[in-house]
């Protein structure tokens, strides 16, 4: 049984730094990506950034330039660099991992971990 475990988030002030972490385990195939979404209040969840193994990174509208993700292929971990963090940023980020080949498609979810921005 496939499992992503997040850790990282916490409360953190405005201008302020955060790294995101989620180790997968359970998995008896490689994953084609991972990545983070997150879900504010009321709001759907949208993607935060995502990389694919072989084709590199995409970045939601509102990460560009400020966060950067990446991927440890032999550890199955991925990790999300929040930098000048805004109080719009507070949400909970979930990690998402995926398999777009056979046996899939499959989409995998954490538990989600809350990142609060606030001062």
């Amino acid at each position: 049984q496939v499992q992503l475990v997040e850790s990282g988030g916490g409360l953190v002030q405005p201008g302020g730094s955060l790294t995101l972490s989620c180790v997968a385990s359970g998995n008896s195939f490689s994953f084609d990506a991972m990545g983070w979404y997150r879900q504010a209040p009321g709001k759907q969840r949208e993607l935060v950034a995502l990389i694919n193994v072989i084709g590199g990174p995409n970045y939601g509208d509102s990460a560009k330039g400020r966060f950067a993700i990446s991927y440890g292929y032999a550890t199955n971990t991925v990790n999300l660099k929040m930098n000048m963090l805004k109080p719009e940023d507070t949400a909970v980020y979930y990690c998402n991992a995926k398999r777009m080949r056979a046996p899939g498609p499959l989409d995998y979810w954490g538990q989600g971990t809350q990142v609060t921005v606030s001062s």
